[in-house]
Parts: structure tokens; C-alpha cells; sequence
């Protein structure tokens, strides 16, 4: 007899192994440069980190990062109080467990700060601490091949039923440049430092076309900067939109792609106009993204599989499939009055706000994602008291939204990520309004457990012999045809025409069924 002869499919996934948070401590004590005035008073800390390598190892990830810090103090210059920045930059590094994880899996990783502080030591030396948040999620890719399809003479009766399974057919980094030319108008006076500067990734979009994605988003670069031969401070910014088309063949519209957009770089140049005046700023931004896209693959699964000229051994294996249930977001309106301490002084003009955001918890419900979070808002304004022009308030803003995912369940999985996308300060009598949009990502997936066909082994056994021209069959609960068809070793197209059935899935038990000559067991 004719050796059966199976047509394979190499299935490719990926599955979440784990997840895992550590804090990681910032301590350090860090001079004033020479070449700055004594500090008298803190005005605000900027703390961005960025993580540079992550390493998996065995059932734990090392992950390091670095971390640019800037300092905006009050001095005193001729009897009189004025700002200063100063710089410095550390790295962190701490070990995250996540049983299982091995050399050569996936990894995605994010950091935050959590808290920090900074403090005076004496007026040439400045102690900062604080917390940063790690997390990391471990995936671990599964291959393997099941029998797609069998061409044999054997007469080899299959029967198929449709299955999707989550494809990633693309997983690559990709880089954007946000160039702007900034230039400082006559009415205020030329830049003499940059003090400090802010970029922010809003409005992002991602989307899938035939054979391409297109990334785009709007890059806010901010800058405060002290005017030359002068105290005051002054802001500049400008929104930058920036987008780019990647070639990637096999794409279609109907695909899933998600995104994640880090700010890599940002480089500033202080340029002279043709007056010989510094009034041009040069900069340029390099972003990093992320991009996913996946597929919704269709096939079909053998579930079973006879001969009516041979017995077959069918080999069958479980797996646990992880699926993408649904992904979506929303924006919320986070607003809150912040109260000015009574020590403060008066606001005049808001200089700047930033935002930063972090989700404190999520869960699941019917048909949507609940998430929780606090956004740590900082705000600088120039004050009424010449003692105290520039002054600081902090607050941390709470918020809480849903994101529907239909069909979603409380035992699913969720994934979430939110940033700012915009946020806006004003002053309102002796408090100062705070309003931002918060934008909340979220993912659901949940694990399936599915038994594929691997593979089919020809039994050295014959089939049984017939016993009769025809034989009259009585429905039973539970039966279909093809388990008829089966048992008989017979097809269901040939129980179909003999019996004139029009629905072959439209039997009910005490019908009585023609099956031809065949062999009973």
C-alpha cells in the first residue's frame, strides 16, 4: 500500500511568560560647577530616564538605564535673586526575576519615576534620591508543526473545521526625526542659556495599509530660556508634525498594529541671526518606535482523519495558544485646582507645565478595562515677589477611565500604558487650574488550550471485512455523520446521496440511515 503523505504547517506565536516590577533606589550627592554661583533655593527637578540594554538571563532580566537630570535653582547675582540650571547624568541597573525566562526570548521593558526629591547640602552641594519603577514583560516565542493537510491514496477521509490564530508578521524599531527652528522675537530680549527643555509625543497614529505602515505623531519641543544680560526667563515651543511610510511586503489593511514612541535623543543649537544675535534655536529630536503588526491568520485544523482502505493511528498534541482578544484606548479629562500654600507667592504667569503619568492599578470587567493612575504635575510661574520671582508647585492628580473592549472578561489578561497628550495651567484667583488629556492604551488577551494533529502512523492491521450489501442504521443521541461514516468505513457524500439528505448536519436520532456495503464492527 501507498505510504500516507503528510502536507505540514509551521505555526509561530507568541505568548506572555511573565511579568515583573522592581524599584530601583537613585541616591547621589552632586557638585555645584565652578563655573555657577552658589545655590540658594531649589526650583524644580526634571529626572528623565531612559533604559539603554536590557539582558534576559535565566528566570531573570538585567536591565540598565540612564538617567539625565536637571536642576533649576535660584542665585543671587548683585543683591539680586536669578535662575540657574545645572545638569548631571547616572546610570541604574537592577535584576528582575521572571521565572522561566531564558537567553533568547522577548522582552519589552518601561521605567518611570516614582518619587524623587532633591535637597540642599550646602550651597556648592546638592543630594538627590528617589525611586524608579522597572517593568518588564518576558515573551516566549512557540513553533511547531502540525499536518495541514494529507495526500495519500488511501481514500483518507478528513474532517476540518476553521481556527485563527495570532501571527506576528512584523516586529521592528524604526527612527523619526523631529527638526524645528525655533527664533525668538524682537520683543524679547536674545537667549543667554537654555535652562531647560521638554518634548512631548502626542496625537500618535499608527496604520496599516497594503504592503506599508504609516507612523506619525506631533512632537511639543519646549524651552526656557534666561535673556542675555538679563534675569528674566522666557518660553519658547513649537509642534512639530512628523511621519514616515515603511515598505514592509504582505501587509494588508485588516491587520492589527500597535506601537510604542521613546524619545531617544534631542540635540538644541543656539544660532545667531543676521543682526549677529542669538535668537535661533536649532533642534532635532530623535524618536524611537516600536511596531507590531499582527494577523489573524485563518486555516484549517484536521480534527480527525480515517481510511476506509487502511486503520491510522492519528498523533494529536496539546498546546496553549495565547490570543489577541482586543486592543483600544480612550482619552480622559484629568482637571483638578491646585491650592498655593500660603507661603507662596502670587502667580503672575504661568512659565511652564509638564506631566508625567503612572498607572497605579487595572482590572478587568464585562466588556471593558478599568485602569487607575496619578498624573505628577509641575508647574513653574513668575511670581509677584522679586524675592521669589520664579516658584514652583508640584501635585499629584488621580484619575480613573475605562476602555471598552467588547466581549472582554474578568479573567482575561490586560496590558495598559497612558501618557500625557496634552496639558494645560492657568491661573484662576489664588490657585492654579490644571486641565490635561490623558490618552490609556489598553490590550486584552486570554490563553486557549487547542489540540493539533502532528502526525498519522498506517496501522499494520487490516480493516474489518464486510458483512453485508446494506445495512440499516438507527440515529443515537450524539451522532453525526461523519461518525457514522467512520465507524462504517464509508464517507459522508456517499451516505448523503444514497439517502437524499439535504442538511448533513441536520440528523436527529431515530432516523433511519442507508449505509452501503461495508465492514461492522
Amino acid at each position: 500500500m501507498a505510504e500516507i503523505d503528510l502536507i505540514r504547517e509551521n505555526i509561530e506565536y507568541e505568548q506572555l511568560l511573565g511579568e515583573g516590577t522592581a524599584d530601583t533606589v537613585l541616591r547621589g550627592e552632586y557638585l555645584i560647577p565652578d563655573t555657577h554661583p552658589d545655590l540658594l533655593e531649589i526650583l524644580t527637578l526634571d529626572a528623565k530616564p531612559i533604559i539603554i540594554n536590557k539582558d534576559i538571563m535565566q528566570d531573570k532580566v538585567y536591565v540598565e538605564g540612564r538617567i539625565e537630570y536637571n536642576i533649576l535653582y535660584l542665585s543671587k547675582e548683585e543683591e539680586k535673586m536669578a535662575v540657574q540650571s545645572v545638569g548631571y547624568s547616572d546610570k541604574f541597573s537592577n535584576y528582575i526575576d521572571i521565572s522561566g525566562a531564558e537567553h533568547n526570548m522577548d522582552c519589552e521593558a518601561e521605567c518611570y519615576i516614582e518619587h524623587i526629591e532633591a535637597s540642599i547640602m550646602n550651597e556648592r552641594k546638592v543630594n538627590l534620591e528617589g525611586i524608579i519603577k522597572l517593568k518588564v514583560d518576558v515573551f516566549k516565542n512557540y513553533q511547531y508543526e502540525v499536518v495541514k493537510d494529507i495526500d495519500s491514496s488511501e481514500n483518507v477521509q478528513m474532517l476540518k473545521k476553521p481556527y485563527i490564530i495570532d501571527k506576528i508578521v512584523e516586529n521592528s524599531f524604526h527612527y523619526l526625526d523631529a527638526k524645528s527652528t525655533m527664533k525668538v522675537s524682537m520683543d524679547k530680549p536674545q537667549i543667554g542659556k537654555i535652562l531647560k527643555h521638554d518634548l512631548c509625543i502626542h496625537k500618535k497614529d499608527t496604520k496599516v495599509f497594503d504592503n506599508k505602515i504609516q507612523i506619525s505623531a506631533f512632537a511639543k519641543i519646549e524651552i526656557l530660556y534666561r535673556g542675555m544680560d538679563t534675569r528674566d526667563v522666557f518660553y519658547l515651543d513649537d509642534d512639530v508634525y512628523i511621519s514616515q511610510d515603511i515598505d514592509i511586503e504582505g501587509l494588508t489593511p485588516d491587520m492589527q498594529c500597535m506601537s510604542d514612541f521613546l524619545l531617544d535623543n534631542i540635540d538644541l543649537d543656539i544660532k545667531q541671526d543676521d543682526l549677529g544675535e542669538n535668537r535661533i534655536v536649532d533642534a532635532e529630536a530623535k524618536i524611537k518606535v516600536n511596531v507590531k503588526v499582527i494577523n489573524k491568520e485563518k486555516f484549517d485544523v484536521i480534527e480527525d482523519a480515517y481510511s476506509s482502505q487502511c486503520l491510522m493511528e492519528l498523533c494529536k498534541e496539546k498546546y496553549n495558544l495565547n490570543v489577541l482578544h482586543g486592543h483600544n484606548y480612550c482619552d480622559t479629562i484629568v482637571k483638578e485646582n491646585i491650592e498655593l500654600d500660603k507661603e507662596a507667592p502670587i502667580p503672575v504667569q504661568i512659565l511652564m507645565c509638564s506631566g508625567e503619568v503612572c498607572i497605579t492599578d487595572k482590572k478587568l470587567v464585562e466588556n471593558k478595562a478599568v485602569v487607575d493612575g496619578v498624573v505628577n504635575v509641575d508647574v513653574l510661574y513668575r511670581s509677584n515677589d522679586d524675592s521669589r520671582y520664579l516658584h514652583k508647585v508640584s501635585e499629584e492628580i488621580p484619575f480613573n477611565c475605562s476602555v471598552d473592549i467588547p466581549g472582554t472578561k474578568i479573567d482575561m489578561l490586560c496590558f495598559s500604558k497612558a501618557f500625557v497628550d496634552n496639558i494645560e495651567a492657568n491661573i484662576e484667583a489664588n490657585t492654579i487650574g490644571i486641565k490635561a488629556i490623558v490618552k490609556v492604551c489598553a490590550k486584552v488577551t486570554y490563553t486557549t488550550e487547542k489540540e493539533f494533529l502532528v502526525s498519522i502512523n498506517k496501522l499494520e492491521e487490516a480493516i474489518p471485512d464486510k458483512k453485508a450489501s446494506i445495512t440499516i442504521y438507527v440515529v443515537q443521541p450524539g451522532d453525526t455523520l461523519w461518525n457514522i461514516a467512520k465507524r462504517y468505513f464509508t464517507c459522508v457524500d456517499e451516505i448523503v446521496k444514497i439517502n437524499n439528505i439535504e442538511n448533513a448536519d441536520l440528523i436527529k436520532p431515530g432516523d433511519k440511515i442507508i449505509i452501503p456495503g461495508r465492514a461492522i464492527i
